[in-house]
């Protein structure tokens, strides 16, 4: 793994944590609401807590990403039932926040294989943002496995808590970008490849947001749906020209703030590299672990986990242990 490979995975799984941390305060606020607290950048201050949350204090998002990695490491590849018994016993201890689809699924006390489609056919409401927050750190783990591997990887997690196929391949997109950038190459250039391979249920709705002149405040649905919270990490990516700004303009937004910064984050930081980020924004930032023995992991340790990640991802098979 050559040094900036490195970089790039440190920057996405640790640019994913800032953006949740820095968004968390803003969750549910109106556009234009962290610029007005904070006009001028480079300035430090802005991870001020709030809304519940500790300056600097991650949120599920990042919290059941830090699950998924450790279990990538830890279990030698993708064990999806490992997955859900880990994503299973930190629901169980109570996290600060969880997402209303999750926490259905996850307390439902149905098997790790059904329980999401078994809450889909009842709810018919599962295309949430809930698989795509937390998707940097798999992400960054299947991205040396080619388009087609990567993709497959991010349907399947996905699919351990969300029953609408629209989430597995918002998640998908996210993984085949963040693949693209870890390489070097242009995200967004691999836009129109990455289309071709969604399930052609969704192909044209997603094309609609990931569109070059689309802009959020075209979204038909609040941007805690799937598709409008991925169109708006990559126009935020696509319209700045930094980590910084690129954040910065996924908090602005309003609505669900976290999560949006999260995706901008986890993908930007793949972008431009861990060294994009501000040290004032990695300082404060910690990630408390529910369930786990009172864990808290810090920036370090978020970005000994992302080199671990990509470490074995050469090292595994494409399923890794069984799943």
């Amino acid at each position: 793994m050559t040094e900036r490979l490195a970089e790039r995975a440190v920057g996405a799984v640790l640019g994913s944590a800032v953006g949740d941390a820095l968004g968390a305060p803003f969750e549910f606020g109106p556009e234009g609401a962290f610029s007005a607290r904070f006009p001028r950048p480079g300035q430090g201050g802005e991870m001020c807590g709030g809304g519940g949350w500790d300056p600097g204090e991650a949120t599920d998002d990042t919290q059941m990403a830090v699950l998924v990695g450790e279990s990538l490491v830890e279990r030698g590849g993708l064990d999806l039932p490992d997955v859900f018994r880990r994503f299973r016993r930190w629901a169980a201890a109570g996290p600060k926040d969880i997402g209303l689809q999750t926490e259905a699924v996850l307390s439902s006390g149905d098997p790790w294989d059904t329980a999401a489609a078994l809450h889909f056919q009842v709810s018919q409401r599962a295309a949430g943002n809930g698989s795509l927050m937390r998707a940097a750190t798999s992400a960054v783990h299947f991205a040396d496995r080619g388009r087609d591997a990567t993709m497959d990887a991010a349907r399947r997690l996905a699919a351990l808590t969300h029953g609408d196929r629209a989430a597995w391949e918002g998640t998908a997109v996210f993984h085949e970008l963040v693949r693209v950038a870890l390489a070097g190459g242009d995200p967004l250039a691999a836009l129109p490849e990455a289309l071709a391979a969604v399930h052609p249920d969704h192909r044209a709705r997603y094309a609609v947001v990931l569109a070059p002149d689309w802009h959020p405040d075209q979204a038909t649905e609040f941007n805690g749906a799937v598709w409008p919270c991925l169109g708006s990490a990559l126009w935020a990516v696509r319209t700045t020209s930094s980590y910084e700004d690129a954040v910065r303009a996924a908090v602005d937004l309003g609505g669900d703030t976290d999560t949006v910064a999260a995706v901008t984050g986890g993908l930007a930081g793949a972008v431009y590299g861990a060294g994009a980020i501000p040290e004032w924004w990695t300082g404060p930032l910690h990630v408390p672990l529910p369930g786990f023995g009172g864990r808290v992991l810090r920036a370090g340790e978020l970005s000994e986990l992302a080199y671990r990640l990509a470490v074995r991802a050469g090292a595994d098979g494409a399923d890794g242990a069984a799943g």
